[in-house]
């Protein structure tokens, strides 16, 4: 048995004289029953969901935040619990199966595995959770997929009477996917809910030398002013922080005003420094007018 040939399952190895009983006790571990790795691994959430499809013996189909994840939506965490659209009342631990038929369009071959489209999964994770939970795990998926409102509406139209409906057609009504991390999507949030217009996101802009582009996480065109959220990376990562000492230069000398939030900022603070920052941009928008 090659290294790279994991997961894989035990009883096939043995059956095929690839494996000795003794050498499966000794060099792997059961991920799910019959279904092994090697002893010092660390599966991704992908190498996981092979895994669970294996365990299902390959009929199941790869759903939820694990397709989310292999269409190539980030912040999926990788110890989450495959999901996996298959008959079982029992699932191992690390799985977690529904019992629920899909149509046969709602479903496809993707890395060698059959898993629900991104429409199919934009319906099946807005439903879930809170409605801010919604729009961040829809956002991340259209993000990576350019998935569209009508995308999933047409799948919503086939499944009338399914549980969560109302949670989704309010999280498509504030889906983006110009959010970049569930923190923009987060802070998006914020800001309408306090009552500010809708912000456009991933704003370009082009440096006044005209070599250098930018986008701006969300903002206001009319105002010049824009809101954004700078991650971890951005204070500990030296070039980063050089890299963001240039932009900060450039985007102010196009005339524009930013918030910038970091995770310590509390929501009335933010919202304090937005409404500041807003009055002063519609007095000079009136002083130039």
């Amino acid at each position: 048995m090659t290294t790279h040939s994991w997961p894989f399952i035990g009883s096939d190895a043995i059956a095929n004289g690839r494996l000795r009983k003794h050498e499966l006790r000794a060099k792997y571990r059961p991920l799910f029953p019959d279904i092994y790795v090697p002893n010092d691994a660390a599966p991704t959430l992908r190498q996981r969901a092979v895994a669970g499809w294996l365990w299902s013996h390959r009929e199941g189909v790869i759903a939820g935040l694990t397709a989310s994840a292999l269409h190539g939506a980030k912040w999926v965490d990788d110890s989450s619990p495959v999901e996996l659209v298959w008959s079982n009342a029992r699932p191992p631990a690390g799985l977690r199966t529904f019992d629920m038929r899909l149509r046969a369009e709602e479903f496809e071959c993707k890395h060698g595995l059959r898993l629900t489209t991104r429409e199919r999964t934009a319906f099946d994770i807005g439903r879930r959770g809170t409605l801010d939970q919604a729009v961040a795990r829809l956002d991340a998926l259209g993000n990576a997929t350019g998935l569209t409102i009508d995308d999933v509406l047409a799948v919503a139209a086939a499944h009338r009477g399914a549980r969560g409906l109302r949670r989704l057609e309010k999280a498509l009504q504030l889906y983006d996917p110009g959010a970049a991390s569930p923190k923009e999507t987060w802070l998006r949030l914020l800001a309408i809910r306090a009552g500010y217009p809708r912000p456009r996101t991933q704003i370009p802009l082009l440096s006044p030398d005209g070599r250098r582009r930018y986008y701006l996480d969300m903002g206001w065109e009319n105002l010049m002013l824009a809101l954004e959220y700078d991650g971890e990376q951005h204070r500990k990562d030296p070039v980063q922080y050089a890299y963001d000492i240039a932009r900060s230069e450039d985007i102010a000398e196009l005339g524009w005003s930013r918030v910038r939030v970091v995770k310590a900022n509390s929501s009335a603070d933010i919202l304090r420094r937005l409404e500041r920052a807003w009055r002063s941009r519609l007095c000079t928008d009136r002083k130039i007018g």
